[in-house]
C-alpha cells in the first residue's frame, strides 16, 4: 500500500522544491528585473495556472536587506484601504484621509530608501477584482515628483480579466505606464510529467508511482493547470493507498476522475 507521510500535491510545499518551468524562470527574472529597477509590471493568468506560486518564488528569494515587500491582497481594496494596508505594514498609523495618508506613504517611502537604502516592491494580488476609482488611483500613485522618479516597484498580478479590463479607452493612461506585462500559460504534457516528478521527488516517492498512461490522463484532465494537477494526483494517490495499489495507471485515473471528480 502506498503511504505518503508528506504530501507531494499540496499548496505549501517550500518554493525552492518547486516545479520551475523555462516559463516560470523567464517570469521571476522578470519581476527581478521589475523589483531592481522600480518598475510597474502586471502578470495575468486564468485561474488555477501558479499565480500564488510565481509570487511566493519570487518574493520568497528578494534580499530583505535590499528590498521591502509590501503585500495587498483585497476584493474591496480602495485607495483608502490601500494606503493604510501598506503603512501599516511599515509599522505606522495611516492618518485618516486619503490624500494625508498618500503623503504621509510618499514620505516613509524617501526616507526608506534614503536611510535604511532599501527599495519598496509592492504586490496587489487579485488586481483583477479592483475597481476603477482603485485603478485610477495606480496613476496618482505613478506620478512622483512628475514622473522623474519612480516611488517603488508595483506589480499587479490577476485573473485574464484584470488585463481584458486595461485593454478599454478609459484605462489608457494606466496602461502606457505599464513597463512589463506578461501572461501564465499552461503546461504542455512533457512539463507536467516533470511537474509531478518532482513533486514526489520532494516527498520521497518515486516517479515510477504513475504510469506513462496516468500522466496522459492527468494532462488530458488539467490541461495542464497546477491545480488541478494537485487535485486529481492527490485523489489517486489516495485512491491507490486504499485499495492496496503501487502503481496508479491510465485506468485507474479514469475511475477517480468519474467516481470523485466528475
Amino acid at each position: 500500500m502506498f503511504i505518503c507521510e508528506i504530501q507531494p500535491f499540496s499548496w505549501d510545499i517550500p518554493t525552492a522544491e518547486l516545479y520551475e518551468s523555462n516559463q516560470l524562470e523567464e517570469i521571476i527574472g522578470r519581476l527581478n528585473y521589475a523589483a531592481e529597477l522600480q518598475l510597474f509590471a502586471v502578470m495575468t493568468a486564468e485561474c488555477g495556472l501558479g499565480k500564488m506560486t510565481a509570487i511566493r518564488r519570487f518574493t520568497d528569494q528578494l534580499d530583505p536587506s535590499r528590498f521591502k515587500l509590501l503585500y495587498l491582497s483585497d476584493s474591496k481594496l480602495t485607495p483608502r484601504h490601500f494606503y493604510k494596508g501598506m503603512l501599516e505594514q511599515l509599522g505606522l498609523e495611516s492618518k485618516f484621509y486619503r490624500g494625508d495618508a498618500k503623503c504621509q506613504l510618499h514620505r516613509e517611502i524617501e526616507l526608506m530608501k534614503g536611510i535604511h537604502k532599501l527599495t519598496p516592491v509592492c504586490v496587489v494580488d487579485e488586481a483583477h477584482l479592483l475597481d476603477r476609482e482603485m485603478l485610477e488611483e495606480v496613476l496618482f500613485l505613478l506620478n512622483f515628483r512628475m514622473d522623474a522618479q519612480s516611488l517603488m516597484a508595483l506589480i499587479m498580478v490577476g485573473q485574464t480579466e484584470l488585463w481584458d479590463c486595461l485593454q478599454f479607452q478609459s484605462f489608457a493612461a494606466i496602461r502606457q505606464r505599464i513597463d512589463i506585462q506578461f501572461r501564465l500559460h499552461h503546461l504542455d504534457r512533457a512539463e507536467t510529467e516533470q511537474y509531478m516528478i518532482q513533486h514526489l521527488a520532494y516527498a520521497g516517492v518515486g516517479s515510477d508511482i504513475f504510469s506513462k498512461s496516468a500522466i496522459d490522463e492527468v494532462f488530458n484532465y488539467s490541461s495542464g493547470a497546477s491545480r488541478l494537477i494537485n487535485k486529481l494526483a492527490t485523489h489517486c494517490l489516495l485512491f491507490a493507498a486504499q485499495n492496496g495499489n503501487r502503481i496508479i495507471d491510465d485506468r485507474m485515473v479514469k475511475k477517480v476522475i468519474e467516481g470523485e471528480l466528475a
